[in-house]
């Protein structure tokens, strides 16, 4: 089964690391996912940009309105996810107790099975 492991955390705090801290915390997470890796049920992962990037589409009865933000109303952002092939619900959070330990704080990890809707062949790009 796979599951869609989804990053909350508050982006300032995260903003406000420096990028040795950043940097440590990013190797620390790289050891967990290495982990899944050599099993070969690690997926896409992707670090989403400051909410300050985010550019929202609402839908109402008439036409769209697209505004800038994600205008959520909470105290935690939506800053990533995993993609994880995970034999039960039990090991996908396992995975995220991993993923915790490695970036310890505050914050929430999101786990949520997945069904592919279309999959996608993206090269690896750094846009």
């Amino acid at each position: 089964m796979l599951y869609a492991i989804l990053c909350y955390e508050d982006e300032k705090a995260v903003g406000a690391w420096t990028k040795a801290e950043d940097d440590a915390c990013m190797a620390r997470l790289d050891l967990v996912h290495q982990t899944m890796g050599a099993k070969g049920k690690l997926g896409p992962v992707a670090r989403l940009h400051n909410t300050k990037a985010a550019t929202t589409l609402r839908k109402n009865n008439g036409a769209p309105l697209v505004v800038d933000g994600p205008f959520a109303e909470t105290k935690e952002q939506f800053l990533g996810f995993y993609v994880a092939d995970c034999d039960s619900l039990d090991e996908a959070v396992g995975f995220a107790k991993d993923l915790a330990a490695a970036n310890p704080g505050s914050g929430a990890y999101e786990i949520r099975p997945l069904s592919l809707f279309k999959p996608g062949a993206l090269s690896n790009r750094d846009d």
